[in-house]
């Protein structure tokens, strides 16, 4: 039985450890297919992603203008590996990709290349024989969806996933020009510009258009073989602009395509991405695409990553709920150390498969991330302005072991959000009234709240409001920007502020300030919030180190604002807390935040853990168990990412609070299989972990399933 004749439920949920083979055009002369399909059937593969057309055709296509491969020759190298592939009785899925254009193609549809703001056609910028597609024109309407019919009649396959299907920047051509305009009135923007009202008018257009698109191609599938999907190489977190809520709602899975680490990134940047896509596919399933290949901006991507920096990507991607797919390009092994790796890597997800299969996390604190305020305030500097306030609030999560989940501004209804008991916006500038009115309701209702610096500033168009949406919540009025970025400025430490005070200064007993942040907002406090741990000490002079030396050593301008707002908890910081601390790593910031977070929960979590070292910590239920994933983030080089061994965490100390009424019936380490020290103290079990390498998985069995 195929995977599309699984039944009505669809064969989603099935598969759980993936393979994509990314041919090269040469492959078909060159690669050894039998040693694939062993490769996949003792990874214990029971997917695969295989290419079959676009940019180049593996099969004896017959649609006009689609490049066959010059070494194809008689073969039907697609049809050859569709048909092994199911004899292994994995699901199938065809790869196509839709961003480039070969010559003959261009001569005949010279409509289809995507133009420049200067209007000149796009050459390809790595393979200049080919032309950049538009994605939003008959290109991708007419040409692919006739592809796109071909491989489903011909193949029925379980879906057709498309690379580089959502265009490579603004395009020109005559198509969105005239299509724009028709739309809008206006003329496309030069460029991306958060205050300029084309820009603003061309986001929605865009996903307008893709999305038709999308439906259009997964309209012709389904009409063939209406157990299959339209599968999008696109979507994540608040940088793309493509609306999360939409594909969501669009899409049965998603393959989340990060696909390595590069740089100074950091190694839980695959668990994020999982977060942001169930942040709107909620339980639905997703993929975790990794590459065995070194990522970067240099593209080598006929490499081989080491064993350890692949090790911990993978890991914390499963230990955020991601499916794990491998892609290698090119069919040729010309460098074999990624494969005992990867063998390894799913050889123990096979075992550990029951406990894998997650039902919902544990966690109880949401990190909001927003789409619209990096499209209508970040604009073409929303890394700095937006994601890098996002990074610093993960980190400090992450620093203090806290679990929680990332939650899509456009889904605060109290259904989505009935999980949480703490909501944290980091510099959420862009809110409507209506997000807003959600926000105060949550909050009304019991949630807390802890929020940065100019989170609800402006409107759901990128407008700025005269005050601060949220500013009833916040106990405090926008009065105007401060100059920045302070330099030598302090906080002061007000031990006796009030019985609040010990909780948010707790850790830093030997001192009485600690540095400020860099951009602050100057805003006046309503009267009945809570005295202020922390005060602004003002910047002063540097250098001579004669004149160093603070001309007011004490204000009363809040640092954090603190207030009880219906039944919850409100925390504001009319500063760059999070941003600055991604920025420095001051470990006296993410102390403030780490207090900060606890005292706005108000409750005992879900999971503690204790121990020395840097660990990621996920906690989730399935049918009838509990899990508690721990990933060694330590990383031994010493200026920059790249993993080149793995140093054992020592021993953690891990508390599990059981279900009211329920009882643990097994007590297990996935990973290490060394039996556990296990005590059960008041309705949590407290298991000790003697070490971790890369990753850990305590599992608890309980006596029954959820309800």
């Amino acid at each position: 039985m195929t995977a599309a004749a699984a039944g009505p439920a669809g064969w989603f949920d099935r598969p759980m450890r993936w393979a994509q083979l990314t041919l090269a055009e040469n492959d078909p002369a060159a690669y050894d297919q039998a040693f694939w399909l062993d490769y996949f059937q003792r990874a214990h593969c029971d997917a695969a992603c295989l290419s079959a057309g676009g940019v180049v055709a593996y099969y004896p296509t017959q649609v006009p203008l689609h490049h066959r491969s010059a070494w194809l020759g008689d073969r039907d190298l697609f049809g050859e590996l569709v048909a092994a592939c199911r004899r292994l009785n994995m699901v199938v899925v065809a790869r196509t990709d839709s961003h480039a254009l070969h010559q003959a193609a261009v001569d005949a549809h010279p409509d289809w290349v995507a133009v420049d703001a200067a209007g000149q056609p796009r050459r390809h910028w790595a393979s200049p024989e080919l032309w950049v597609a538009c994605a939003l024109g008959p290109y991708s309407l007419d040409f692919m969806t006739a592809v796109h019919r071909e491989i489903m009649s011909r193949y029925q396959v379980d879906g057709i996933f498309t690379n580089r299907w959502d265009g490579s920047g603004l395009c020109y051509c005559e198509h969105c020009r005239r299509n724009f305009r028709a739309a809008s009135g206006l003329d496309l923007p030069p460029a991306v510009d958060a205050q300029d009202e084309r820009w603003r008018r061309y986001v929605p257009w865009y996903q307008e258009r893709l999305f038709a698109v999308w439906r259009r191609w997964e309209a012709e599938i389904r009409a063939i073989n209406p157990a299959a999907r339209f599968i999008p190489n696109a979507g994540g977190g608040a940088l793309s602009l493509l609306d999360m809520k939409t594909v969501g709602e669009l899409a049965d899975t998603l393959f989340a395509d990060r696909q390595g680490r590069f740089g100074l990134m950091p190694p839980w940047a695959s668990g994020k991405d999982a977060k942001e896509y169930r942040a709107t596919l909620g339980r639905k399933p997703i993929v975790g695409i990794f590459s065995v290949g070194l990522e970067g901006p240099y593209r080598w991507k006929d490499s081989v990553q080491s064993d350890a920096e692949t090790r911990i990507w993978v890991a914390d991607g499963i230990a955020n709920g991601l499916r794990p797919w491998f892609t290698k390009f090119a069919g040729t092994v010309s460098d074999r150390r990624w494969l005992k790796t990867v063998n390894d890597l799913y050889d123990w997800h096979y075992r550990a498969e029951r406990y894998l299969r997650n039902e919902a996390p544990l966690a109880r604190v949401g990190l909001v991330y927003s789409q619209q305020t990096a499209a209508f305030y970040g604009g073409a500097e929303a890394q700095a302005r937006v994601e890098d306030h996002t990074l610093g609030m993960y980190q400090a999560l992450i620093e203090a072991r806290v679990p929680f989940e990332m939650v899509h501004d456009q889904l605060l209804d109290p259904e989505h959000l009935q999980p949480f008991k703490l909501l944290i916006l980091p510099n959420i500038a862009v809110l409507s009234d209506a997000q807003c009115a959600q926000l105060r309701q949550y909050v009304q209702a019991g949630g807390s709240l802890l929020a940065t610096y100019e989170t609800a500033l402006y409107d759901e168009a990128g407008r700025r409001r005269a005050d601060f949406g949220l500013a009833d919540l916040f106990g405090a009025h926008y009065r105007r920007a401060r100059p920045g970025p302070l330099k030598n400025s302090y906080l002061r430490l007000e031990r006796g502020a009030g019985p609040d005070a010990p909780a948010l200064l707790a850790g830093l007993e030997d001192t009485d300030r600690i540095i400020n942040g860099l951009y602050w907002l100057d805003v006046a406090p309503e009267p009945g919030g809570l005295p202020a741990p922390l005060t602004l000490i003002p910047a002063y002079p540097d250098l001579p180190m004669e004149m160093v030396y603070p001309r007011v050593s004490q204000t009363d301008v809040a640092a954090v604002h603190l207030r009880a707002f219906g039944q919850g908890r409100v925390a504001y910081f009319p500063w760059d807390i999070d941003r600055t601390f991604w920025e420095v790593l001051c470990v006296d910031h993410g102390q403030v935040l780490a207090n900060t977070i606890r005292w706005a929960l108000d409750e005992e979590g879900p999971v503690t853990v204790v121990g020395p070292g840097l660990v990621d910590v996920t906690a989730w239920r399935q049918r009838d168990s509990l899990t508690v994933h721990l990933v060694n983030l330590a990383n031994p080089m010493l200026m920059k990412g790249p993993y080149r061994e793995l140093l054992p965490l020592p021993e953690q100390r891990v508390q599990i609070r059981l279900p009211a009424g329920r009882q643990a019936t097994r007590v297990q380490l996935l990973v290490s299989g060394q039996p556990p020290a296990v005590e059960q103290v008041a309705g949590a079990l407290w298991v000790t972990v003697p070490a971790v390498l890369a990753h850990e998985v305590v599992a608890v069995d309980l006596d029954g399933p959820f309800a």
